[in-house]
């Protein structure tokens, strides 16, 4: 199996501009991402998809692959599709394409691989990944996105809010009464349901959660979810840079 991993990067972040470019630790954010991405087994490439020539130089200069798109791209995953089309055209045929945040500097290789074993099912086309969550600072916190599914794996809903609702209860004992599950922001598709995806028009959940992959689900297609034991911390802010100083 051939698998694309992809790392969107946009320079004209609203909440921090420049964000890739960010040093942590000596290098830029960009870098730790790609270098842990070319350490997954299961990826046959790695590309950083862009639509700024900082970027594109700061990758290059540490020996990354790229491939530049328009800025016009409304979402990470857009700018994916857009990538995996022009290799498309380049003569190269991917079975999976995964798109690696570019914002998670410390993302695990074995998550990378986790998600694309996901595909040695033939019924999964959309695949990402989840976490028990063990805090109550993060079970409240509208920036943690929770995730509920079925039996079979298959997600029900994404939310910034604590889902489900337990009652009852006092929202402090809601962790002691259930067990919540902190999405993982790493997506991985099959070709052609990328391309179906990324034609479908914003949907009302969409924009109430400001939340992409609930308009997949609101257009019937299935996401699998698969549970990693990795945690997995996200550059936001400025703010969140702080976690990251002198960490190996």
């Amino acid at each position: 199996m051939k698998i694309l991993g992809i790392i969107p990067a946009r320079y004209a972040s609203t909440r921090f501009p420049g964000k890739p470019l960010t040093l942590i630790n000596n290098k830029p954010m960009i870098r730790h991402v790609y270098e842990r991405a070319i350490k997954a087994k299961s990826l046959t490439e790695v590309y950083v998809a862009t639509d700024d020539k900082r970027i594109e130089d700061a990758a290059l200069s540490f020996g990354g692959k790229v491939i530049m798109t328009s800025d016009k791209n409304r979402s990470g995953t857009d700018r994916c599709m857009e990538a995996y089309e022009k290799l498309e055209k380049q003569g190269k045929s991917f079975d999976v394409v995964i798109n690696i945040q570019g914002d998670e500097p410390y993302i695990h290789p074995e998550q990378i691989d986790l998600a694309a074993s996901c595909f040695n099912n033939p019924d999964v086309n959309i695949a990402t990944l989840a976490i028990k969550l063990t805090s109550e600072e993060e079970l409240f916190n509208p920036n943690i996105i929770r995730v509920v599914f079925d039996i079979h794996k298959k997600a029900l809903y994404f939310s910034r809010n604590p889902i489900p609702f337990v009652r009852n209860f006092e929202k402090k004992d809601w962790s002691s009464q259930h067990q919540y599950f902190k999405h993982i922001g790493i997506y991985a598709y099959r070709p052609n349901t990328l391309q179906q995806i990324t034609r479908l028009d914003t949907s009302p959940l969409e924009q109430a959660e400001s939340l992409e992959q609930l308009r997949w689900l609101e257009n019937g297609f299935k996401i699998h979810v698969e549970f990693t034991g990795f945690e997995s911390i996200a550059v936001d802010t400025p703010e969140d840079l702080l976690k990251f100083l002198n960490k190996p």
